[in-house]
């Protein structure tokens, strides 16, 4: 050590041993304090912040009976009916969330489909989704099946193939809706998306057609943004967001809507989340590179140490196979701030945060070429990501207000 220095630590070191514990403890805490505040400053500039919503991003377009394009029309807005709702149990001096209902689904089944510049996969994707949920939740009835879809009513009888008396009789439960939409929302996108979205419903012909409903959003705002978007506007009493690449198999929705109705607490709030943590150890996970693997699990590590409990439980949160009970939306994405890659996380803690039950349920799922994903830089992407997410609402620059 130079002299010089070690002059200095020498008189540091004895002025510490002359100063009282006390004025030391005071230092300290004043060293902490101004820590924190630093922390939470810089937090405070980084955490991002969604852009407000633009007008015409509430539209959306879909084929007419004709085969043309309609105008832009307004997009349904669930929360509307909420807040009202809200307002008027506060009034009544109730101060919870828990007696708040949500305007009754027109659908059985609502898909989310983020698409950002997706003319060459979004029709594979969408020819597979669709041909489930015509086949599954189809046209008229509305009795369950074992599997989660939704049968013709018999109408001479008034039962069903498995002897079970629809709901619409005299005595049985309320009428669960039937059918079907697909809420494809282009972020942004520049090339042919909503082209190939709206020539893949006008194929459908006209019973279909009109259940694909195409809305853009002006400037990209990623993929978590744009599932935001879409899940503010679904009509179904499940709404479930899947990838337009559609790696994710698809019929394995039905999986998801089974368990997510065994897991439903008393007011018909729900999470079924798409897992594909069983494939690690399978052929498509050992064949990825070194690097990749590395990050996989950096990154669940980093998800268990940062994550409240139930949430890092989940061992895959980044599957882009994900299903909403209609009465769990209204608790969840009203409070969403990521837009990026980690947005999932975020639906998982606010999930817990509200006690909303969460299934993790394997899915079939395979790689599929030309991902927008870059391995190593958005993965630092979503570690640094997830960081700032969780400091946000710990330090509470985010909050459910």
């Amino acid at each position: 050590m130079p002299p010089a220095l070690a002059e200095i630590v020498k008189i540091v070191t004895n002025a510490v041993r002359e100063t009282s514990p006390y004025i030391l403890a005071g230092y300290a805490l004043l060293a902490l304090y101004f820590f924190v505040q630093v922390f939470y400053i810089f937090i405070y500039i980084v955490a991002p912040t969604p852009r407000e919503i633009l007008r015409s991003e509430t539209t959306y377009k879909h084929i007419e009976d004709n085969g043309s394009v309609s105008y832009a029309k307004p997009l349904p807005y669930w929360k509307n009916v909420f807040d009202q709702h809200k307002k008027s149990i506060r009034e009544k001096g109730d101060l919870t969330d828990y007696n708040i209902g949500i305007e009754d689904a027109e659908v059985f089944m609502s898909l989310v489909v983020p698409a950002f510049n997706e003319e060459n996969r979004l029709g594979i994707m969408l020819r597979e989704a669709v041909e489930y949920l015509q086949k599954e939740y189809g046209v008229t009835g509305s009795e369950e099946t074992a599997n989660g879809s939704v049968r013709r009513r018999q109408k001479d009888t008034g039962k069903h193939s498995n002897g079970h008396t629809s709901s619409g009789n005299a005595g049985g439960k309320a009428a669960e809706p039937t059918g079907w939409e697909v809420l494809i929302i282009s972020d942004g996108s520049k090339d042919k998306t909503v082209d190939t979205a709206l020539e893949f419903a006008r194929s459908l012909g006209t019973e279909s057609t009109g259940l694909i409903r195409v809305a853009s959003l002006v400037e990209n705002r990623g993929k978590g943004g744009a599932v935001t978007h879409g899940m503010r506007h679904v009509r179904g009493k499940y709404a479930v967001f899947a990838d337009a690449d559609g790696a994710s198999r698809f019929e394995d929705l039905g999986k998801l809507v089974r368990e997510i109705k065994k897991i439903e607490d008393q007011d018909g709030r729900g999470v079924a989340v798409g897992s594909r943590a069983h494939l690690v150890g399978s052929a498509e996970v050992v064949k990825r590179s070194f690097v990749r693997n590395l990050l996989m699990h950096s990154f669940h590590l980093l998800l268990w140490i940062l994550t409240p409990p139930a949430t890092a439980a989940i061992r895959d949160t980044q599957c882009g196979f994900k299903l909403f009970s209609r009465s769990a939306l209204p608790y969840i994405i009203p409070y969403m701030h990521s837009e990026s890659w980690i947005f999932d996380v975020e639906m998982l803690m606010l999930a817990e945060a509200a006690s909303i039950p969460v299934a993790e349920v394997p899915i079939g799922w395979h790689e599929v070429q030309g991902s927008k994903l870059n391995v190593l830089w958005d993965s630092l992407g979503m570690a640094w990501g997830l960081f700032i997410l969780r400091a946000a609402w710990a330090t509470g620059i985010y909050r459910r207000t």
